[in-house]
């Protein structure tokens, strides 16, 4: 950064910051708008967006915002009409990855995630032959610091969770599909605030990278999150923290 001055340096550390605070925005307003149009504008019957809202209140969405994209997913507001697509495919190393997407235009979303796939030594796949890899789960995350590790461990367990993990000052707790509204219930019995509440992919196996697959996978995942028609991504691989490091 040799020349540049440091205002330059958190400008640009804030501009990014901003693009990516941008993209979050649009990805739950999408998530809001169809969880709204597919289930109902009242949170407290629709789980989906109960759990939208929820996300968006943690990345300090402003409230209107929030109104705006329920009106506009139940029809009080005219909006864009959003599809959801699952696009499968694979990664370097042969990585199962599942694309979930929320767009306005098929055509334009297929068409960016073969690019990205392509351009990142992975390819798109046809439907269902990475499916199998992937079971659904829900996720509960804790902020570590704010929590009684010892009372949340037995209030997940009494509802039927299935896991509790401890790691980088979280903890998660996993439940099976038809058990995430019961544990997320006992919690919120109890008062106990998480940070993030929602139905996830979890696979059945992993696959190692390491070196230049390990990077390139990195690339292909970042190049995903930067789509704004990309609303998750999925996939089974495991690079060692001593190659994480590495890469920096």
């Amino acid at each position: 950064m040799s020349g540049h001055s440091k205002w330059s340096s958190i400008k640009h550390k804030k501009g990014a910051a901003d693009a990516k605070r941008g993209r979050i925005f649009t990805r739950l307003i999408k998530e809001i708008t169809v969880a709204a149009r597919m289930g109902g504008g009242d949170p407290d019957g629709n789980p989906r967006l109960r759990s939208a809202v929820l996300a968006a209140k943690a990345e300090n969405m402003p409230k209107d915002n929030i109104e705006r994209a329920i009106k506009k997913g139940t029809g009080e507001l005219e909006g864009v009409s959003y599809d959801e697509i699952m696009y499968e495919g694979y990664g370097p190393g042969g990585v199962a990855i599942l694309v979930e997407c929320l767009t306005d235009n098929k055509n334009r979303t297929v068409a960016d995630i073969k690019y990205i796939f392509d351009r990142h030594g992975g390819s798109l796949g046809g439907p269902g032959c990475v499916a199998w890899i992937f079971e659904t789960r829900g996720i509960i995350i804790f902020e570590g610091a704010e929590i009684d590790e010892e009372k949340l461990m037995e209030i997940a367990l009494e509802a039927g969770a299935e896991d509790v993990n401890g790691k980088d000052g979280e903890f998660e707790v996993l439940t099976s599909l038809m058990d995430f509204e019961t544990v997320k219930k006992a919690f919120d019995d109890k008062q106990m605030t998480y940070k993030q509440a929602e139905l996830t992919k979890i696979p059945k196996n992993t696959v190692k990278l390491e070196g230049k697959r390990a990077e390139q996978m990195l690339n292909l995942v970042e190049a995903f999150e930067d789509n704004d028609d990309v609303n998750h991504v999925y996939a089974n691989f495991d690079i060692p923290d001593e190659v994480m490091e590495a890469l920096g």
